[in-house]
């Protein structure tokens, strides 16, 4: 079994030895001396966290890592504002020219009566049916139906009115066929809006 080292009885044997015999106690702190030097040479020569241009240039490149993290976070702040700004002018966009779910009947009605008097032509009947829009749950197509009476002028009037809507209008079909015996059109229109289903479209 090996034998345990017994650091004080160590130091109590040198420290006997030194008392009888000086040069040993000299020697002794000579060593010590010499190893306090040298710990303390490596410290001046080589500091235990690098030399000063060690340290200046882990400085430099932490103050470049930093500068461009900011940069970064930077770049970060304006996407996020602009993708904001988007999203801010896509729900404007889309509650000035798509319809509300709860007012599209009535509202894309009126509207396109009101052309058509301001027009010159003469509004009869309307016909509405709903379609759904492929890949979307927050609109639907609503389509309209209208036949209408009046001059080859007046119609030219009504689609440029149409085309100035605020509404997201656009023209499926329109087929105009003279009346006889007068210079009046019959005509039959076929229009598309998008609805807005509440709660879906946000």
């Amino acid at each position: 079994m090996p034998r345990r080292f017994d650091l004080r009885g160590t130091i109590a044997r040198l420290a006997a030895r030194a008392g009888k015999d000086p040069r040993l106690a000299v020697r002794a702190a000579l060593g010590l001396l010499l190893v306090a030097n040298l710990v303390a040479a490596a410290a001046v020569f080589r500091p235990w966290g690098g030399s000063p241009e060690e340290l200046q240039r882990q400085l430099a490149g932490l103050r470049v890592e930093a500068a461009r993290r900011s940069a970064a976070v930077e770049r970060l702040r304006a996407l996020a504002g602009k993708v904001e700004r988007a999203r801010l002018e896509s729900d404007r966009f889309f509650e000035q020219h798509f319809l509300d779910r709860r007012t599209a009947y009535s509202a894309v009605v009126a509207e396109l009566t009101e052309i058509a008097q301001q027009s010159g032509l003469r509004p009869k009947e309307h016909s509405l049916a709903v379609e759904p829009v492929e890949g979307s749950e927050a609109f639907t197509m609503l389509s309209i139906t209208g036949h209408y009476e009046g001059a080859y002028a007046d119609l030219i009037k009504f689609v440029n009115m149409l085309d100035h809507s605020p509404r997201f209008l656009t023209i499926e079909i329109l087929q105009a066929t003279p009346q006889q015996g007068s210079g009046s059109l019959n005509i039959n229109l076929k229009l598309n809006a998008f609805v807005r289903e509440e709660g879906q479209a946000q």
